[in-house]
Order: C-alpha cells, then sequence, then structure tokens
C-alpha cells in the first residue's frame, strides 16, 4: 500500500469511529454530532480504488441533502495519490479547491525533537489542562472557542502544551491512531510569543508522543504556509503526498432544504 493510500484509509478509519457516515459511491460524508463545522466533512470511500466520475455528482447531492438536512456545511479532504482525479472531479461538480499542501510525513526514526531550554512541555493529562489547550488554541486562531474534549487514553489522540514562565504558549495535538497513523494537527501559539520555536516544540513532543503514548508508526500533518512548512521539515518531515482540501459554495443550505 502506498503511503498516500495508507493515510487516507487511516483517516477514514479514525473518522469513522466517531462520526456517522453517509456512504455515497466514491465518498463518504462524516458527521459529527457537534455542529462545528470542521468537524464533519467528506472524505474518498475506498481510499486506493478508481472510481466511475458520473458517479461523482449524484454522490456529491446525496451528501449535500443530509449534511444540509442537519444544517452543515460540506467541505472534503483528500489525499491527492490515493483517489487521483477525484478532486477535479468534485471541483467540476461545483466544489471549489481552496488549497494543495504537501503532507509532511514523518517515522520515530526520523523525528528531531528541539531542545526546550527555558520552557516547559507538559503531556495534557486531564480535563482541566484540556480547558487550558483549548484556550491556548482559541487565542491562536483567533475563535471563541476551540471545542476539544480531553481523551483519557492516547491512543484516542491527545495534546501537549508548552508553558514559557509558566504561562501556557503553544499547543499541539495528535488524533487518533488507526492502522499505526496519526495526524498531528491543531498546532497553535499566542500572538505574543510567536516566532520564538515553541510551535515547533508543540509540534515535536506532540508526535513524539504520539509514538511513545499511543504506539503510532506514523505521523503527518499539514502546514499552513511555507515558513511552517520549513519548521516542519526540520523536525524531520518530509513530503510524501498531496492533500486537497475542498469547500462548497454551491451547497447553499438555503437551497438543499
Amino acid at each position: 500500500m502506498d503511503i498516500g493510500t495508507r493515510i487516507a484509509t487511516a483517516q477514514l478509519t479514525g473518522a469513522a469511529r466517531s462520526k456517522r457516515q453517509i456512504v455515497a459511491g466514491p465518498l463518504v460524508g462524516l458527521l459529527h454530532e457537534s455542529d462545528a463545522w470542521y468537524l464533519s466533512g467528506v472524505l474518498a470511500a475506498e481510499p486506493g480504488q478508481p472510481f466511475e466520475a458520473g458517479d461523482v455528482e449524484w454522490a456529491l447531492n446525496t451528501i449535500r441533502q443530509a449534511f444540509a438536512a442537519e444544517g452543515r456545511w460540506v467541505s472534503a479532504e483528500l489525499v491527492d495519490e490515493a483517489n487521483p482525479g477525484l478532486a477535479q472531479a468534485l471541483e467540476a461538480n461545483g466544489m471549489t479547491i481552496v488549497s494543495q499542501l504537501p503532507l509532511l510525513v514523518v517515522e520515530p526514526a526520523e523525528l528531531v525533537v528541539p531542545e526546550s531550554s527555558g520552557v516547559t512541555v507538559k503531556v495534557v493529562a486531564s480535563a482541566a489542562d484540556q480547558k487550558v489547550a483549548n484556550a491556548v488554541s482559541a487565542a491562536a486562531y483567533e475563535m471563541d472557542d476551540a471545542d476539544f474534549t480531553f481523551k483519557p487514553d492516547p491512543v484516542d489522540g491527545g495534546a501537549v502544551l508548552v508553558y514559557a514562565d509558566d504561562v501556557p504558549v503553544a499547543t499541539a495535538a495528535w488524533t487518533a491512531i488507526a492502522d499505526g497513523v496519526t495526524e498531528v494537527a491543531g498546532v497553535g501559539t499566542i500572538h505574543s510569543h510567536r516566532r520564538r520555536g515553541h510551535g515547533a516544540l508543540a509540534t515535536a513532543y506532540a508526535t513524539q508522543q504520539a509514538f511513545t503514548l499511543a504506539g503510532a508508526t506514523l505521523a503527518w500533518l499539514t502546514p499552513g504556509d511555507d515558513g511552517a512548512d520549513r519548521v516542519y521539515r526540520r523536525l524531520g518531515y518530509a513530503p510524501k503526498a498531496t492533500a486537497v482540501h475542498l469547500g462548497d459554495p454551491g451547497g447553499h443550505l438555503a437551497d438543499l432544504r
């Protein structure tokens, strides 16, 4: 199995554990119980398998209707190498390719953890810690709130916090392990402490804990910009595939109800 297909398969397996599935041909819609838009989305139903282009229109419309019935906006996340051409087929049916990003991957032996002189890194180990991590994420991303729940078992996902002078300044998380694979996500640093290496440290430690505490054998992430890309590559992450994110400006809820 190529690495893009492995990641897409693990992403689907992990998401299906906590979300309701609407399977429609080459697509699967995954609805989270929370109405936060970023927790629900669309993935390829069969990573690594060819699809019929003629099936995409009805599949997308089926998912649009299901999402609209629940007041959700449709977005999709694909690994291009796992299902070549699927992103373009969705685009031909009204979705918009928002970004195409290098999908960076690291294995345990390749991970580089920077020195943490002058700061402390802590694994989120309680609901109270998670509340602090959520506050850091909300501040970093300028959101009202970050709705992440503490998971006692690191196999189900987890997070780390970076403290500078006892102040929580950065966080990063890993997702539930599926087939040995995890995504490192939610990397955020509060504005007053950026450009000091805290985000890199949080990323490295979250990756390390996913390996050591949760038993992952492969971690992946997508950089938000060129600067983040350079930082992640210094930690040992390397490009192995392409992540494609799509939005659905044509799937307005009012038009589908």
